[in-house]
């Protein structure tokens, strides 16, 4: 197999070409926007809702991490060609792969109830009642895979998780006073247990089991070589920066217009958080915009989800698995997709209530990340060929960056979960 020393000349000197640019991204900038998933905008939005600025700071801190943790599925992607759930099944054995991969089915089931209830909120803003708001969501989501290859859902997936740059605007309208913004950022108290719950939720909140299974597997199914390594590299850098903006930004806003107003707000829903938007936004041209960045993120996710457990099992339990087979050659694959898009509709038309789940569901995906990083780096240190196999200075900065993000998400969780 290749490795990285035999890259094109246009890969050593740094950034790619533009067409090899072009024809590597994807994989990285998908699973980045579907990382500010509707969950992550509710987190966000009660970060500054409840402190202002103060939980500001970490969300750019998260951005090298989030980066460290998402290269490492390239990584692992490229220079073995197999998926996550794949690798960690031939490197340690099927006991731990279906450990791993009840893991995900956890994460993933949580994600997909907070992502629908995010479309049944918006359907809510426009009068739109959860039975026909939620069944036209699955028909779409299930539509956009089934009839499409690899690529094709791919940039489906991009073009819909482009609309949360909206929220970037919604930041700009909300007006936040800068020398404040600066003043709170940099004074965070960080020894309060309510501060550090929502610390371990927006760590959670970036960093979650289906993210890494699906960027690994998605670029084995779009059969990345080692002379795409460094494009790929870009892809998943720029998407890590994009996916933090897009957190600062919806924390920017409602520390802006809403906590000035309604410090004790609860923003459990997707019609809370746009209901207390309304008077700097407007009421109809506000829920429009907030509206298309909350189903640009819920959407995306929830296609990046499913898929991910579809993956993740078919590599743990060995059937096929890949969007370039036809669904009938592939029905477990697709299957387990169409329940996973079908059975959250279903949970959250008929529990509507599991829309306050949200902050604890990012919550509970800081608690798994000792599990997900620990299998992620010790692939990376024990199944990549030599010359891309961690080691010496780069290995310790990796696993330090990781104990230091499981010790925050799960501290903080546990901390505010008891004492919060």
């Amino acid at each position: 197999m290749p490795t990285a020393t035999q890259a094109p000349a246009a890969s050593r000197r740094g950034l790619p070409s533009w067409a090899m640019l072009m024809a590597v991204f994807g994989p990285g900038l998908v699973v980045m926007l579907a990382d500010t998933d509707v969950g992550s905008i509710i987190t966000a939005g009660q970060s500054g809702v409840q402190w202002g600025y103060k939980l500001l700071l970490p969300q750019f801190l998260l951005m090298p991490v989030l980066y460290v943790v998402q290269e490492l599925t390239v990584r692992l992607g490229i220079f073995t060609g197999k998926g996550h759930g794949e690798l960690i099944r031939e490197a340690f054995g099927p006991g731990w792969a279906w450990f791993s991969a009840s893991g995900l089915a956890v994460a993933t089931i949580g994600a997909l109830l907070t992502e629908f209830s995010g479309v049944a909120g918006v359907g809510d803003l426009f009068g739109i009642p959860h039975y026909v708001s939620l069944p036209m969501a699955a028909a779409v989501l299930l539509a956009i895979v089934v009839t499409g290859s690899y690529r094709r859902v791919e940039r489906v997936a991009i073009a819909v998780g482009l609309f949360e740059l909206a929220f970037f605007f919604v930041a700009w309208i909300a007006h936040p006073n800068l020398a404040q913004l600066r003043t709170e950022a940099l004074h965070p108290p960080v020894f309060n247990a309510s501060y550090e719950y929502l610390v371990a939720a927006n760590i959670g909140a970036v960093i979650m089991p289906w993210m890494v299974f699906y960027q690994q597997s998605a670029v084995a199914d779009k059969r990345l070589k080692a002379e795409h390594f460094s494009a790929a590299r870009w892809d998943t850098g720029i998407g890590a920066v994009v996916t933090q903006l897009v957190m600062a930004a919806v924390l920017v806003a409602a520390a802006a217009a809403i906590r000035p107003h309604a410090p004790q707000a609860t923003l459990s829903t997707v019609g809370q958080m746009s209901e207390a938007l309304t008077p700097y936004l407007g009421k109809e041209f506000g829920e429009v915009v907030f509206s298309l960045g909350v189903l640009g993120a819920g959407l995306v996710a929830a296609i990046v989800a499913s898929l991910a457990l579809a993956w993740g099992l078919g590599e743990v339990s060995g059937y096929r698995r890949s969007l370039e087979y036809h669904p009938l050659k592939a029905k477990w694959f697709y299957g387990v997709y169409a329940l996973c898009v079908i059975g959250g509709a279903l949970a959250v038309g008929f529990a509507p209530n599991l829309v306050s789940l949200n902050v604890g569901v990012q919550v509970m995906n800081a608690l798994l990340l000792p599990v997900v990083l620990g299998f992620l780096v010790r692939l990376a240190m024990v199944t990549l060929p030599a010359a891309q196999r961690l080691k010496g200075w780069y290995l310790w900065v990796v696993w330090a960056v990781c104990a230091v993000t499981c010790g925050f998400g799960v501290l903080g969780g546990i901390g505010g979960l008891f004492f919060g």
